[in-house]
């Protein structure tokens, strides 16, 4: 599942691709993923607005848009599991599993929302970003108040870092890799963290986020020919895709690598299941 990393690299390829352009029509193809907003309703709130910016909050895109005399639209999406958003020439056949059809000024070109197993969300509704935590990147994600929020849970801080009202946007593969850089053990209690844990943990999770943004930012995006035109912190790719060796190095130290050695102790690299998600550690560096 892409986070936040994965959003905010896909953010930055949409912002200037469709800042500036006007929508001219709307087509829901999937009704199921703009719930709770109605199709009427989408469709006379996008129709002849301007796109301004694409943001970003924790895992979701923020679309703002404006009207006629500077009245402001917000279109909120998620990925889900499968989801991809992206322009595509008005004269290509749609893929099998287009959810949502916005036509762009010129006719020539649409943005689409194309989602296989119908779990991202593409609607008018804010009420999910109103329960996210802080931004992990934002001055707002500091130590203090991760210490407050961590003395409050016994659950195991690998946990802790995946709920999206403690921190935005940081998932698996981004908890098990700070908390690998970190020096502590995914199933230790939150609540047993000591002070300089905490900072390790705050300071490791935002190094992670950023070297992984800087990582997708280097790679060229292709919507075409079966992948998904995400970037995926770690995916193995051949170099011939990426344009050459220099767009890529295999950067995953722990995660989905059971069984491996450490690369900095040589002890297997374990595996267990924290919240009905996969976790890898190494139980030496990671006491």
């Amino acid at each position: 599942m892409p986070e936040l990393p994965e959003v905010e690299v896909l953010r930055r390829h949409l912002d200037p691709v469709l800042s500036g352009r006007i929508v001219r029509s709307v087509e829901v193809r999937r009704p199921r993923v703009i719930r709770p907003t109605p199709v009427a309703e989408l469709t006379a709130a996008l129709v002849g607005a301007r796109f301004r910016s694409v943001g970003r909050r924790g895992k979701y895109l923020v679309f703002d848009l404006e009207r006629g005399g500077g009245a402001g639209v917000r279109l909120y999406g998620h990925l889900g599991m499968t989801g991809r958003m992206y322009v595509q020439p008005a004269a290509l056949e749609l893929p099998r599993h287009t959810s949502v059809v916005i036509g762009l000024d010129g006719g020539n070109e649409v943005f689409l929302f194309e989602d296989p197993r119908y779990f991202g969300r593409f609607n008018l509704d804010p009420t999910p970003l109103g329960g996210l935590g802080p931004e992990p990147l934002g001055a707002d994600f500091t130590i203090a108040g991760l210490a407050m929020v961590l003395r409050r849970s016994a659950r195991p801080i690998k946990v802790v870092l995946m709920d999206q009202t403690v921190v935005a946007g940081v998932g698996n593969i981004y908890a098990s890799e700070a908390l690998f850089r970190a020096g502590v053990s995914p199933r230790k209690a939150a609540r047993r963290l000591r002070s300089v844990e905490v900072g390790r943990v705050r300071e490791s999770v935002r190094e992670i986020l950023t070297e992984a943004i800087l990582c997708g930012s280097t790679l060229p995006l292709d919507f075409g020919g079966g992948r998904d035109g995400l970037f995926y912190y770690g995916a193995v790719a051949a170099a011939s895709e990426l344009g050459g060796s220099e767009f890529y190095t295999e950067r995953l130290r722990v995660y989905d690598r059971a069984g491996e050695p450490c690369e900095r102790c040589g002890t297997a690299i374990r595996r267990i299941v924290q919240a009905t998600r996969s976790t890898f550690y190494c139980a030496q560096c990671q006491k």
